[in-house]
């Protein structure tokens, strides 16, 4: 893949990321089936310019998951999971889903892009408590790629 290929690759998956915290944001709120959330979004959002395939996978890899992601960040949080900030919690699940079940991204790639869609979409200082957490959840799941 050319490098020009690659850069509209993660440009793509990053407009996926953040169509999938707002879908997610949507489905913590509304408490719809995912795949309504899911097909909502697809009409609703400009869905073409973001990688669809990896926006379903995120979606429903957290809703399959959400139990073991919730679990596995249970450590590194100051209070319950659904005390979280809404926005905070989707992009903390969408991370620790990434950095469970997608050993092919990058972990600094999934910190990163969880602290932008958060500064984006979140509080003033949620991006800080939301890179706190990952950066603990990356050295408990990622330990032998963050020695690196």
């Amino acid at each position: 893949m050319s490098q020009h290929a690659q850069g509209i690759d993660m440009q793509a998956r990053s407009r996926a990321r953040r169509r999938a915290l707002q879908a997610l944001y949507a489905w913590q709120l509304s408490g719809s089936h995912m795949n309504a959330v899911i097909e909502q979004f697809r009409h609703e959002q400009d869905m073409e310019v973001a990688d669809l395939e990896y926006f379903e996978d995120l979606l429903h890899g957290v809703e399959k998951h959400v139990g073991a992601l919730d679990e596995a960040l249970r450590p590194h949080i100051d209070r319950e999971v659904a005390q979280i900030d809404p926005i905070e919690r989707a992009a903390l699940r969408l991370a620790a889903y990434e950095l469970k079940f997608r050993p092919d991204v990058p972990y600094r790639v999934v910190i990163n892009e969880a602290i932008e869609v958060t500064k984006r979409f979140g509080a003033d200082h949620g991006h800080s408590y939301v890179n706190g957490v990952l950066d603990k959840l990356a050295g408990e799941l990622r330990a032998v790629e963050k020695r690196g």
